[in-house]
């Protein structure tokens, strides 16, 4: 039975917490660009609209 050393441990939950972080600021940047682009459309119509 070979038990890992608390190094090896840490750099595989480093490995796995970077990829869970990266994922969740990618979802996050996706979520910011569509309500970017909701408001920008909802200013548009809105400037349509005073006319």
């Amino acid at each position: 039975m070979s038990a890992k050393t608390p190094s090896e441990t840490d750099s595989a939950g480093k490995a796995g917490a970077t990829a869970d972080r990266k994922a969740r600021l990618a979802a996050q940047l996706r979520a910011n660009l569509r309500r970017r682009k909701d408001q920008a459309r909802q200013r548009r119509e809105n400037d349509t609209d005073d006319t």
